[in-house]
């Protein structure tokens, strides 16, 4: 089994704690109602939002039916979550898992960058076309300019 890794920064117009808060603390809530072609629902599966937490995305349509995720770190201070996508959508006959390292940081112009770096858990030989590199990148930018957005529209006093 090979990993394979990516990183994929993204710009956003909020401020990294309120776009960390949307994404990781409101974002069971929030997806579907940002994304409602897209994403379905989003259940608590188990525990409390800390690490060890598993979230299930149901898919609206497409390919896939669904995605669970795991959390294993999470620290609201500085902006970071580390999680795993552990079974369903993408990773079919590919991936064991990808594990997701989000880090939230401040940008120059008042808002933030999103980084993700995903570390893709290869079956055996099997390697990661660039289309589904772009799919998932593309995936990503919709997510965080969702969330970028909702936030501009609604800002919050903490955030």
């Amino acid at each position: 089994m090979g990993v394979t890794t990516f990183v994929h920064e993204i710009p956003c117009s909020v401020s990294p704690s309120g776009m960390f808060k949307a994404m990781f603390v409101d974002g069971q809530t929030l997806m579907p109602k940002l994304m409602p072609r897209t994403i379905k629902s989003a259940e608590k599966l188990q525990g409390d939002g800390g690490v060890g937490t598993v979230i299930q995305i149901n898919f609206a349509d497409g390919p896939f039916k669904y995605e669970k995720h795991r959390t294993d770190e999470i620290d609201i201070e500085n902006n970071f979550c580390k999680h795993t996508l552990f079974e369903g959508g993408l990773l079919a006959d590919k991936l064991d898992a990808v594990v997701f390292e989000v880090k939230i940081e401040a940008s120059s112009n008042g808002g933030c960058t999103v980084k993700i770096t995903s570390h893709n858990h290869c079956q055996g030989d099997v390697g990661i076309k660039e289309e589904d590199i772009t799919v998932g990148k593309e995936k990503a930018a919709e997510m965080c300019k969702a969330f970028d957005a909702y936030l501009t529209e609604n800002p919050k006093p903490n955030a």
